[in-house]
């Protein structure tokens, strides 16, 4: 059986996963630290990188005896790139899923709160945990992503493209006991973030430098702007007019570009025929423009917490959705993902529920508005999370 590294994303056989020695701990033996190059050409400098070495079993199990020290670790390590794999993520291989998204179409809030929100209130309702598969995305996330957001109610700044600022994923495992007919079985999804800059969708070169984990993705969840749609400006609230169009007359901003430009990436690998991968086609800051919607629209109703999906109400949401794309004249999305995938489906969300100002939160603060949706759908479509009709 093989897994994927969540980190350089290498397609690995169980039996080649690797170990690193645990090193010396006070008086005892162990191998010093020593500049590992390759976790150093990973991580694109050598400043983390002196560590004990990296060593390769037989027939990996749960520990290994370093062959130079004799040291018992569980350290486990992916032999391609050398950082740490966590043990239950090698014991419960998760999927993969990759955010992808146009300049402004959110991205950065969208993560901040998503992972918030799983922690805290959907993470409960679902009995679910959600652990940081590294240290890196441990201090990322506070320092990036919780601390301006969440401490001091300012709105992230805009990504830096990958080529002038590289970054790793934020890399967490979401963990969940699902009951089956027999005995209750412990399911993985691996959510692999990538905060990737609009310019690294620019074109398709920088799409496969940048975007490496689309070909080991299980599942894509696309983010699109609303308010950045030919039709959807004259549906927005008066405050959220102003900061419409930032990106009109770019055309890498159009989602169908977008979309299209990663579908291309895919259909290397998959050949012809419709996609398999399920796809999420999410808009953003939907909140901007709901009091445009009949007021029966499935869009303005909050998700009725239940531990299942609620199979009535994701017709719902997807049917207006589709709606609104044909009345905001962006029917082309609908009828692309029609062509080019099995299953897909539309949502509309609001990672801060209400417009911001220019550099901080609203006045009414985090309102998190159905951003789990699209990550409860990919759960069903997986066998983590059961359907249900009202």
């Amino acid at each position: 059986m093989e897994i994927t590294c969540p980190f350089c994303f290498a397609r690995l056989d169980r039996n080649r996963i690797a170990f690193r020695c645990a090193g010396r701990a006070g008086r005892g033996g162990g191998c010093d630290a020593r500049l590992d190059e390759t976790l150093a050409e990973y991580l694109g400098s050598p400043a983390a990188a002196s560590l004990p070495p990296v060593f390769s079993v037989r027939r990996p199990g749960r520990r290994a005896d370093c062959p130079d020290c004799g040291r018992s670790t569980g350290w486990r390590a992916c032999p391609e790139c050398h950082n740490r794999l966590p043990a239950e993520y090698c014991a419960n291989p998760g999927r993969i899923v990759a955010l992808v998204g146009a300049k402004g179409s959110g991205k950065s809030t969208y993560i901040a709160v998503l992972l918030h929100e799983l922690t805290n209130r959907v993470g409960a309702e679902l009995d679910a945990s959600l652990v940081a598969c590294d240290d890196r995305t441990i201090a990322r996330y506070k320092q990036d992503f919780a601390r301006p957001l969440y401490g001091e109610q300012r709105l992230l700044s805009t990504t830096r493209p990958a080529a002038t600022e590289p970054r790793d994923p934020l890399v967490y495992l979401l963990t969940r006991t699902v009951p089956g007919r027999l005995r209750t079985r412990t399911m993985s999804l691996t959510l692999v973030l990538f905060d990737t800059a609009g310019e690294d969708l620019r074109s398709r070169e920088s799409t496969e430098t940048h975007l490496r984990y689309l070909n080991a993705a299980d599942a894509i969840i696309f983010l699109v702007d609303p308010m950045e749609l030919p039709g959807a400006k004259a549906s927005l609230s008066g405050p959220a007019q102003a900061g419409s169009g930032v990106n009109a007359g770019d055309p890498d901003s159009d989602p169908i570009n977008v979309i299209s430009r990663v579908t291309e990436l895919l259909r290397d690998r998959a050949g012809s025929g419709r996609l398999k991968v399920p796809v999420a086609v999410a808009l953003s800051k939907i909140d901007a423009l709901q009091e445009g919607m009949d007021a029966q629209s499935a869009l303005h109703r909050a998700r009725t917490p239940s531990g299942t999906l609620d199979l009535d109400d994701r017709e719902a949401v997807h049917e207006q959705v589709r709606a609104l794309l044909d009345e905001w004249q962006a029917g082309m999305v609908d009828r692309y993902l029609r062509q080019h995938f099995t299953d897909f489906a539309l949502f509309g969300l609001s990672a801060l529920g209400g417009v911001p100002g220019r550099d901080a939160v609203g006045p009414g603060g985090i309102r998190p508005y159905r951003v789990e949706d699209p990550l409860l759908w990919l759960l069903y479509r997986f066998g983590m999370l059961t359907g249900a009709r009202r």
